[in-house]
């Protein structure tokens, strides 16, 4: 363990001397970030390749990846992914050949110029290696104080935040931005409070009692964590990547049977499905972190007909889940 003032780092070797009992979410933190450190990031997220730590400030633990090049990776742990493959993926939902292939050769250019500028040789605080990562408020002080450690500890690299929203926590942001943290876009997130329905529109009320009541009569029934089993592991696997990858993009993180089996055991995600007729078409996993919840895995049976609804079904639990 490296320490300075109230920051220490921790590699696989000193986990054991964080005291877990002392942190904020500590059994939670402590069950994903063993995994990870222990068996590898890759065993977890297939198409992840990263160093993996943690970082102490007070008592709050983050995981922080460190890499160098890597750069065939997932985006959660490469901007050159993030920027340059992920975009050149989507180039074709343009269905513009000529404006694609501009774009494609401007995406190239801007992928050498990254490449020379060691873009991939970063280290990123707080990074769950899901879409979207949850903070625990930190203070100004708080991000000085990791700032200065980081600076320290690794030289030659990026110091990133990823998920930083000036909306959920304005006083982090701005603390990140005194500390001489550049803003950079990364990618639209939408926002939902449980209030919202009720100071909303009619259009909006109406809307959620519609995909409830669609939930209620469609004869599928909601399975909760508690009943989902080893036997239904390839099944989750197979709806979230018959969404998330092969619809949208295999750039978005690969989970692996051993991440759904670490959030059926340690409650990682809490996952809930929906069921008709014995076979299980829908999925989502959610967590919660300071009064705000995710969902990193989500996905359905892309085969049936749009009109089954199950993306709206699997929504709409999600909006009763967090208005409990």
């Amino acid at each position: 363990m490296k320490s300075s003032r109230n920051v220490r780092r921790y590699d696989q070797g000193a986990l054991h001397e964080v005291p877990w009992e002392q942190m904020k979410d500590g059994a939670y933190v402590k069950a994903y970030l063993s995994a990870c450190l222990i068996d590898g990031a890759g065993r977890y997220v297939k198409n992840v390749r990263t160093k993996m730590e943690a970082l102490a400030v007070d008592d709050i633990v983050l995981p922080v990846t460190i890499n160098e090049t890597e750069y065939e990776n997932s985006y959660v742990c490469s901007p050159y992914t993030h920027y340059i493959t992920y975009a050149r993926e989507e180039l074709r939902m343009l269905r513009m050949p000529m404006l694609e292939w501009i774009l494609e050769r401007v995406l190239k250019g801007l992928g050498w110029l990254l490449k020379i500028s060691r873009v991939n040789q970063i280290a990123i605080l707080n990074n769950w290696l899901l879409s979207t990562n949850l903070y625990h408020d930190l203070s100004p002080e708080q991000i000085s104080a990791l700032t200065q450690f980081c600076t320290h500890e690794f030289l030659q690299h990026v110091i990133a935040f990823r998920s930083v929203s000036a909306k959920l926590h304005p006083a982090m942001y701005e603390g990140m931005r005194k500390a001489g943290y550049l803003m950079v876009p990364s990618r639209c997130i939408y926002l939902f409070h449980p209030d919202w329905p009720a100071l909303g529109g009619w259009r909006v009320r109406n809307t959620l009692k519609r995909d409830q009541r669609m939930l209620q009569n469609s004869g599928y029934r909601v399975v909760p964590h508690e009943e989902l089993h080893e036997a239904l592991v390839g099944r989750i696997i197979d709806l979230y990547n018959a969404l998330y990858l092969d619809k949208y993009s295999h750039q978005n993180p690969q989970f692996t049977h051993d991440f759904i089996r670490l959030a059926l055991k340690k409650r990682t995600l809490t996952l809930i499905g929906l069921e008709k007729d014995g076979q299980l078409d829908g999925i989502l996993g959610y967590f919660e972190r300071n009064g705000v919840m995710t969902t990193p895995l989500f996905g359905y049976d892309t085969t049936l007909p749009k009109e089954a609804g199950l993306y709206r079904m699997l929504s709409s639990l999600l909006v009763l889940r967090h208005t409990e």
